[in-house]
């Protein structure tokens, strides 16, 4: 496995020690040194650290890993996962956008769509995505590849990784809120098993535009929000530096929304992220797919609806507070005094 190259604030502790390393096994070579001890003192300590390190991690930290730019990104999950992917272009309205990818796919011998938001490495190919924003022209492509999952009856797999839907104002001119608006309904009636993992980020509506699904997967070191830490910390407390708090707040990361019952499934990472080992995190990315779609394959078109509906009406707690005997004596009072 290689090491990675980019370091997050909290791992610097863990980079130093296995530079330390480095430099030690480094000096034994060029010298002929029997370091042995101290080889084994230094890599219980790398393991101790580490096992802290990952072991603690705030849902600040946990942002900072689904954002990490050597983490597999979906077209590498896709390239892993599933077999023969052509990809189509093109919403038949405005053009192609690059930032929401789809097309049909083998998975297990069998058809499948995809629908996946895809980031890009480096500058250009960031520029290109539009770092993993997509425009109007994006969700509508999306949508005709629903309906044509529907029309051929095949079971739609979805990949989340977006910061959000691009918020500019060619978007807006282009009617981003309709487009994903549409795609919610779209997605909400389908007849056939719907399947989204969020890989990454899932920020706002963006996300969501593509995550309307019977069963929603997310990685352990993902997260999923109505809108992005930096962007809630500057609407509650006026300043961006509050987003390790706002993230907390939230209860945004894959345990938190697993146990609030927005997530059906946490899949967990290999240690240290899914950029430590690209190829074990789609394996269990694959097992995951392959256990929810049989589950699903089982269900009639019309229960796969009505199962879909309760879902998300089952989502979040509504709590109503009785009324006292004196309550509407004093609503009438304060009601009076106001009018007054």
């Amino acid at each position: 496995m290689e090491k990675p190259q980019y370091t997050l604030e909290f791992e610097k502790p863990l980079r130093d020690l296995e530079e330390q390393l480095l430099a030690l096994k480094s000096t034994s070579r060029r010298h002929k040194l029997d370091v042995q001890k101290e080889v084994g003192a230094i890599e219980k300590k790398i393991e101790a650290t580490r096992q802290e390190i990952f072991a603690n991690l705030t849902t600040w930290q946990k942002v900072q890993l689904a954002r990490h730019p050597q983490r597999p990104y979906s077209l590498d999950y896709i390239e892993a996962i599933f077999n023969d992917f052509q990809e189509l272009h093109g919403d038949r309205r405005m053009g192609d956008d690059h930032a929401l990818i789809g097309g049909t796919a083998f998975f297990e011998g069998k058809a499948v769509m995809l629908l996946a938001q895809q980031k890009g490495r480096g500058t250009k190919e960031n520029l290109r995505r539009n770092f993993g924003m997509p425009q109007p022209p994006g969700y509508r492509k999306a949508n005709r590849l629903m309906k044509t999952a529907a029309k051929f009856k095949l079971p739609l797999i979805s990949f989340i990784d977006t910061p959000g839907a691009y918020p500019g104002i060619k978007a807006e001119e282009c009617h981003v809120a309709e487009a994903i608006a549409s795609n919610l309904l779209e997605m909400s009636q389908l007849p056939v098993p719907v399947i989204s993992i969020v890989i990454g980020e899932g920020g706002s509506g963006g996300a969501l535009g593509i995550g309307i699904a019977d069963r929603i997967l997310i990685l352990q070191f993902a997260y999923y929000s109505v809108a992005s830490p930096e962007a809630s910390a500057a609407i509650l407390w006026k300043d961006r530096a509050h987003a390790p708090k706002a993230a907390e707040a939230m209860k945004i990361s894959a345990a938190d929304l697993c146990h609030l019952g927005v997530a059906d499934e946490m899949i967990q990472e290999p240690f240290g992220g899914a950029h430590c080992d690209p190829q074990q995190a789609s394996e269990n990315v694959r097992v995951a797919i392959s256990r929810h779609l049989k589950e699903l394959r089982a269900f009639s078109s019309k229960a796969l609806k009505i199962n879909r509906y309760n879902k998300y009406r089952e989502i979040g707690v509504v709590e109503e507070l009785k009324e006292s005997p004196g309550q509407n004596q004093s609503l009438d009072s304060a009601s009076k005094a106001a009018n007054q």
